[in-house]
């Protein structure tokens, strides 16, 4: 009978050190997340006031009205 609880130690030990791995993984993507998702690089250049202003169309200047166009 040693034999078996023996067997069933070394299961249960085994099993213990695959759910820690798993674990250790499980925590390792959510911090590697957690970096990625801290937002873009900033590049130095960038002035504050116009960091997230987007070009947007706008109107035709009303000198351009009459001017005829130059195919």
């Amino acid at each position: 009978m040693a034999k078996q609880s023996r067997a069933t130690f070394q299961k249960r030990e085994k099993e213990k050190a695959r759910q820690h791995k798993q674990h250790d993984k499980a925590q390792r993507r959510l911090a590697a997340k957690e970096r990625r998702g801290a937002g873009a690089p900033r590049i130095e250049d960038d002035e504050p006031e116009i960091v997230g202003i987007r070009p947007e169309p706008y109107a035709v200047p009303t000198q351009w009205d009459d001017a005829t166009p130059t195919d």
